[in-house]
């Protein structure tokens, strides 16, 4: 986008701890990356928790009458409420108001609102959420795709979800050939049922991608994949399981220092340390996950999200934008000059 500035829509209303948290996150991503800030909600909620003298520069309000439950059922909360915040946030991006949209409420009303807002990139059939895991890597990360859009998949929306995978790895996580896997039982082509072999059979013949082969469950934090596909079942439980094991294994760490004196000095010592434990291990530090596949960048943030958790989806979605992530999918599936379409042609 050159030096044009990012404009980002922010369900302020969406999450635990909205607005204040929401707000608080937003206006740090102002100030840090500098990106403009369209605050979408209800204007006295938003107002009220806005810090004593808040300079407003890149920062609007965008009023909206109402807001989606998280205990409402996502597609007709979305259809029976035009004016939600969700909703509204997705039309600013629709109407090129705005460059990304980011929420941490009802994940499903937000996926929901995207489809019916933005609609789907051509060539792509279903969308999919794609999370960031840390690996045993200390540099690298991996990619997995779908965590939570798509409980059932056919062999075709998991070869889309490897290319438009390959595309965000290795514009915005700085991959340059990234390493694609399926996610099955076992690392033999002729594992898993029906649907995972003929995944492998098109994965392999895919020219636009290095796919190495199937990962098994105790590869996914190997390092040895940039990208692992699976279908969205399977991808929300692995979610869920990694986020709660990076749970465990700070509270571990805070539970083993030594208590006391000794404890404070060490503690003090280990300081750097432990902050880069966190960062690689905390769900907060990555802000949310990219819904890969839909017209518009679009972020859905955790639930228990707070300031911090806002701050990464704004700078994961900023990065989506500077790097041209949907602009670089959808080429993978235009036509050719040949006049052969790829890989949309997939069964």
């Amino acid at each position: 986008m050159g030096s044009t500035c990012v404009r980002i829509a922010i369900d302020a209303m969406g999450g635990d701890h909205a607005p204040g948290e929401i707000v608080a996150g937003a206006l740090r991503a102002r100030d840090e990356l500098g990106v403009e800030v369209l605050l979408v909600g209800d204007p006295q909620q938003i107002e009220a928790v806005l810090p004593p003298k808040t300079n407003l520069g890149q920062v609007q309000i965008v009023p909206a009458e109402d807001a989606i439950a998280m205990d409402e059922e996502p597609l007709s909360g979305v259809r029976r409420k035009p004016k939600a915040s969700i909703n509204v946030a997705m039309d600013l991006v629709k109407q090129g108001q705005a460059d990304a949209v980011i929420s941490a409420g009802h994940s499903g009303a937000a996926m929901a609102a995207a489809l019916l807002r933005l609609g789907r990139l051509p060539g792509i059939d279903r969308p999919a959420i794609g999370a960031v895991f840390p690996t045993m890597i200390a540099s690298k990360q991996v990619l997995i795709l779908d965590v939570g859009a798509n409980v059932d998949c056919r062999p075709k929306f998991l070869e889309q979800f490897a290319v438009m995978g390959s595309v965000y790895s290795q514009y915005v996580l700085g991959v340059p050939e990234p390493k694609i896997g399926l996610l099955n039982i076992g690392e033999e082509d002729c594992k898993g049922n029906d649907a995972a072999v003929r995944a492998h059979q098109l994965l392999r013949k895919n020219s636009q991608i290095a796919f190495v082969g199937n990962a098994e469950g105790r590869d996914v934090l190997s390092g040895q994949f940039d990208v692992i596909v699976c279908d969205g079942f399977v991808g929300n439980v692995l979610l869920k399981f990694a986020e709660a094991i990076g749970e465990v294994m700070l509270q571990i760490v805070r539970e083993e220092l030594p208590q006391g004196l000794h404890g404070q000095i060490g503690t003090a010592i280990l300081k750097p340390n432990l902050k880069r434990i966190k960062q690689r291990m905390d769900h907060a530090e990555h802000g949310g996950a990219l819904l890969l596949g839909v017209d518009g960048i679009c972020i859905i943030g955790h639930g228990s999200s707070q300031a911090p958790s806002i701050y990464n989806a704004m700078r994961l979605a900023k990065e989506a934008v500077d790097h041209q992530v949907l602009q670089r999918i959808q080429s993978k599936y235009q036509r050719k000059s040949s006049g052969q379409l790829l890989p949309e042609n997939s069964q």
